[in-house]
């Protein structure tokens, strides 16, 4: 994020928090893709980032009044939505459900394994969708905080200290965590390295 998107933000923060509801649209047309995508890689499931997405902002709109316009508008918003993919992960974990898909033997399409018309040979495209594929789930596998820290660090780029401050730790912690995740990912990934 710029520095003048970050003075955007203080700045609609602060519209929003004075009643003026609209700020809210301003806030999700620069934030609401980054949102959904980091969500997507969390979840592994379009329709439940799309709905934690929304929650999000549902939030960002009821928090209006607490947001500290001297923070950085991005970090709070990304810890908003990792506290509800965690919640999310909880909410699974004690009530676990069967897809309709697995069993039928469909799968559905994800955001990284869609492929433009101009690119290479169909067998280098399947080559690549295959390892695309194999990475997101060799992350989905991966214990959370381990997850969280590499879908921060490497899909979204935020920093260390952003990460840390997202995932309300140390950067030192964040930087661990990225270690054991690479280590468990190199092994894990070993036949496509």
């Amino acid at each position: 994020m710029s520095i003048n998107t970050d003075a955007q933000d203080r700045a609609d923060m602060e519209r929003l928090a004075a009643g003026h509801d609209v700020a809210l649209n301003d806030l999700m047309e620069r934030h609401a893709t980054p949102v959904f995508h980091f969500l997507c890689r969390m979840v592994g499931n379009e329709d439940d980032a799309n709905d934690l997405a929304q929650e999000t902002f549902v939030r960002v709109f009821r928090s209006r009044a607490s947001f500290r316009t001297d923070g950085k508008f991005s970090t709070w918003l990304f810890t908003i939505a990792a506290n509800l993919a965690r919640n999310h992960f909880r909410w699974r974990s004690r009530h676990p459900n069967i897809s309709l898909e697995a069993e039928t033997g469909e799968t559905e399409q994800t955001l990284d394994s869609t492929l433009p018309a101009n690119d290479p040979a169909p067998n280098e495209q399947a080559l690549a969708a295959e390892r695309a594929a194999t990475v997101r789930t060799a992350v989905n596998k991966l214990p959370e905080d381990l997850r969280e820290a590499i879908v921060l660090c490497e899909w979204e780029e935020l920093s260390v200290s952003e990460a840390a401050a997202i995932l309300e730790t140390t950067p030192k912690a964040v930087e661990s965590r990225l270690y054991r995740a690479r280590q468990i990912l190199r092994e894990r990934l070993k036949n496509w390295l």
